[in-house]
C-alpha cells in the first residue's frame, strides 16, 4: 500500500540528484568548492598519490631513436619563460678540468725528477741536482722541496757529515767543540746542519720564492774552457722558471749566507759573526763552483774510465746533432760561394 509513494519519493530524490550534478561546461569552470575528504582521520590532500599503471599494449609500437633522442633534448631544453630554478640541469655548470698543457707539463717535470733521484756518482754519491736533458721543464714548488729534502736526507749525507767532523776533530780546529766523543757527536750535529740547511734553503725554500731553477743544467759539449767557464758561472746565474732565461743566482748566494747565519746558533762563540757568515756563505759558494765543474765533466770521466754512461745515450744525441748543425753550415757558405755573382749593369 506504501510501494508506489516510496517509488514516487526515490523517483523525485534521484530526478533532484541528476539535476544537482556540474553539467560538463560547469566542471570546466570554477565550481563550488567541495568538502574535504577524511580518510582514517586525515584529510585525502594527505595521502600519497597512488603510482600510475603504465601500459604497454601489445599492439603499440616501439617508440624509435630519434623521438627518444627529441624527448631528451626537449626534456634539457628549458621551456620559454622559465627560471633557472626550474630547469636544474640547466643551472649545473660543466667539469672544467686542468689545462692538458699544464698537466703535461706537471707530470713530464715529475718524470724528470725522479730520474734525477737515481743519479750517483759512482753509484754511491747522489747528484740530484744535475740534469742532463736539453728538454728540462720547470719544477713546481713542491718538487723543488722533494728534490733538496731527497739530497738532505740521503744517507750519504749523514756519512760525509761524520766524515767532516773526523777531519775537524783531527785537527782541532774548533776547540769550543771541546775533544773526545762528546765534541765529535757536535762536530757531526753542525757538519749536517751546514748541508741541511744550506740545501733546504739554496735548493728548495729561495729558489720557490725566486722563481728559479735549482739545478745545475750540464752543457755537455763545446771546448772544455768553454764548460769550465759556464760551470763556474751556474753558481752566480741560473734560469728563471718562466721566461727559462738567465738571471743571477739569487737562490744559491744568499742561501749560503742564509745557512751560514743560522750556524751562529749552534756553533762555539769564536766561530761566529757577521764577518765569518758571510765570508764562510762566499767560501761555500766557491766550493759550489767546484762542485758545478765536477758535475759537468763526470759523465766524461765515467765513460772514458769506467766504460759507463751516466746520460743513457744523451750525449751522444747532443753531439750528433752539433754535427748535424755545423755540416748544415758548411754546406750553406759553400752553397753561397759557389754562386756566380751577377756583374753590376
Amino acid at each position: 500500500m506504501h510501494l508506489p509513494s516510496r517509488l514516487l519519493a526515490l523517483t523525485f530524490a534521484a530526478a533532484w540528484g541528476l539535476a544537482a550534478l556540474p553539467t560538463p561546461a560547469a566542471a570546466q569552470g570554477a565550481g563550488p568548492e567541495l568538502p574535504t575528504i577524511v580518510i582514517a582521520g586525515e584529510p585525502a590532500d594527505a595521502v600519497p598519490d597512488a603510482p600510475r599503471p603504465q601500459f604497454a599494449p601489445a599492439l603499440a609500437e616501439p617508440a624509435s631513436e630519434a623521438s627518444a633522442s627529441g624527448d631528451a633534448q626537449a626534456q634539457q631544453t628549458p621551456a620559454p619563460g622559465s627560471s633557472p630554478a626550474q630547469n636544474p640541469q640547466a643551472q649545473t655548470p660543466p667539469a672544467q678540468a686542468p689545462p692538458p698543457d699544464a698537466q703535461s707539463q706537471r707530470d713530464k717535470a715529475s718524470q724528470q725528477v725522479k730520474e734525477e733521484e737515481q743519479q750517483r756518482v759512482l753509484g754511491v754519491v747522489p747528484n740530484f741536482n744535475t740534469t742532463y736533458r736539453s728538454d728540462t721543464v720547470s719544477l713546481s714548488p713542491s718538487q723543488k722541496l722533494q728534490l733538496a729534502f731527497r739530497s738532505s736526507v740521503d744517507p750519504v749525507t749523514f756519512a760525509v757529515a761524520f766524515l767532516v767532523a773526523g777531519y775537524h776533530e783531527a785537527l782541532d780546529d774548533d776547540p769550543g767543540f771541546r775533544w773526545g766523543i762528546e765534541g765529535y757527536g757536535r762536530r757531526t750535529g753542525a757538519a749536517y746542519l751546514d748541508a741541511f740547511d744550506g740545501t733546504m734553503l739554496g735548493n728548495g725554500l729561495l729558489p720557490i720564492v725566486f722563481r728559479q731553477d735549482p739545478r745545475y743544467f750540464r752543457l755537455g759539449h763545446g771546448t772544455a774552457t768553454h764548460r769550465v767557464l759556464y760551470a763556474m758561472a751556474t753558481s752566480f746565474i741560473c734560469k728563471h722558471d718562466n721566461t727559462g732565461k738567465w738571471e743571477p743566482n739569487y737562490s744559491n748566494v744568499l742561501g749560503n749566507i742564509a745557512a751560514g747565519a743560522i750556524s751562529n746558533l749552534y756553533y762555539p762563540d769564536q766561530n761566529t759573526g757577521i764577518g765569518l757568515t758571510i765570508s764562510n756563505g762566499m767560501i761555500v759558494t766557491a766550493e759550489g763552483m767546484a762542485g758545478g765543474v765536477f758535475a759537468e765533466f763526470w759523465p766524461d770521466l765515467s765513460r772514458k774510465f769506467l766504460h759507463r754512461d751516466p746520460t743513457h745515450g744523451l750525449d751522444a744525441q747532443v753531439r750528433a746533432q752539433d754535427a748535424e748543425e755545423k755540416a748544415a753550415r758548411k754546406a750553406a757558405r759553400q752553397k753561397q760561394q759557389n754562386q756566380p755573382q751577377s756583374d753590376p749593369q
